[in-house]
């Protein structure tokens, strides 16, 4: 069925696949269709590209920042923010984690702050949750608070941290 849409989605732009054909022999062409085409194209990669994944293997000692997806099964003592963040069941965070949609399968020791946080069966944390939307499996370990906010990304709950980091 996708492939009868896409050959449907085909026939409507061939003004497309002859400009595309033109960009390769012609560099200014190509230029100045990377321009519109190169948002359109970063944005949609997202979306479909892999997420980054830490091997069980492997063991980290800072914060890791990225805006895509990543999937940890290792060990890293540090914060970690993300869009998407995957804790795996072999996986052990010590440090604040922070992302729109978070599924703790492993351990967590730290702060979480997620837009979605989910706990499966297999989870373990110890430390606050703060969330827009939470779920927790039947079987998860959970010792902490949990705060519902409208936007626990952008609040100053990373401030509350601080003061007694700082003591």
């Amino acid at each position: 069925m996708f492939s009868k849409t896409r050959v449907t989605e085909t026939r409507p732009t061939p003004t497309a696949a002859p400009a595309g054909q033109d960009t390769a022999p012609a560099a200014a062409p190509e230029r100045g269709q990377d321009g519109p085409a190169a948002p359109a194209a970063a944005a949609a990669p997202r979306a479909r590209v892999a997420p980054s994944v830490l091997s069980s293997d492997l063991t980290v000692t800072g914060n890791i920042k990225t805006q895509g997806d990543i999937q940890i099964e290792g060990t890293v003592e540090g914060d970690i923010r993300a869009h998407q963040l995957t804790i795996g069941e072999s996986a052990t965070i010590k440090g604040e984690i922070v992302g729109d949609d978070i599924i703790v399968n492993g351990r967590v020791i730290g702060r979480v702050r997620g837009l979605k946080v989910r706990l499966t069966a297999s989870a373990r944390v110890e430390g606050d949750i703060i969330h827009k939307t939470i779920a927790i499996e039947s079987g998860a370990h959970f010792e902490g608070s949990v705060q519902r906010q409208e936007d626990p990304l952008n609040n100053g709950g990373t401030k509350k941290l601080a003061p007694p980091a700082a003591e």
